[in-house]
């Protein structure tokens, strides 16, 4: 069981008690927790040319949670291997707030001039365009699960990258991604679980065995 940490968020999904550190500013150090709250969802914005730090850190000094997935990457630099934190879906920011807000920070926020919605291609609204995308509370909570070790072996992957055995859901039930749910597949020659974020693609995780998978039950 992990120790209760004041300078994290202990969110409950599924049973789970999950350590995730609260969104914060890399500017002036202001931070935010995620809290479920009526009214608000999960916006998918994108940020071009690689903005996406630089439109969190403006969203949470504003008092707003923003989830940008990392991990871990080895990298050569003046001749010497390091290890450095990149954004695992390039461009992409998660910003948990309400229709009004999420409008005000795209539409009506010249600083944030760079930043637009990533829209959902499969719906229309009332004026019959593609509103905003927006990820459901389960989807991104195990998603936040699956990334939040920023494990340097996580992987942003099409569909045709993964060589799934079987359609069931399963679950993860020991290890650094215990608690997510997705579907086993083959990724770059090894058995990892994949999830899907909807429109957005599927991320996989490391090597899981199969002694820490267990199939769901959904009926």
């Amino acid at each position: 069981m992990w120790k209760l940490d004041e300078a994290r968020l202990i969110l409950q999904v599924s049973g789970l008690l999950l350590r995730l550190s609260p969104a914060k500013s890399s500017q002036t150090g202001v931070s935010v927790r995620y809290v479920p709250t009526p009214g608000m969802r999960w916006y998918v914005f994108r940020a071009s040319y690689g903005r996406e730090d630089k439109a969190s850190d403006y969203i949470v000094e504003d008092g707003t949670f923003v989830y940008i997935a990392k991990r871990y990457a080895r990298k050569t630099v003046n001749g010497k291997q390091k290890k450095v934190l990149e954004t695992l879906i390039p461009n992409l920011l998660f910003v948990y707030t309400t229709a009004e807000k999420a409008e005000e920070y795209v539409k009506n926020t010249p600083a944030l001039s760079y930043l637009t919605y990533y829209y959902n291609h499969f719906e229309l609204d009332d004026d019959q365009k593609n509103p905003p995308l927006t990820i459901s509370r389960k989807e991104m909570e195990n998603f936040i699960i699956a990334t939040c070790n920023k494990n340097e072996h996580l992987k942003f992957v099409a569909e045709e990258q993964c060589h799934f055995k079987g359609g069931e859901t399963v679950k993860v039930i020991d290890g650094p991604f215990k608690g997510i749910e997705g579907r086993v597949a083959r990724v770059s020659g090894q058995q990892r679980v994949v999830i899907t974020l909807s429109q957005v693609g599927f991320v996989s995780t490391a090597y899981v065995p199969t002694a820490f998978i267990q199939v769901v039950n959904n009926e």
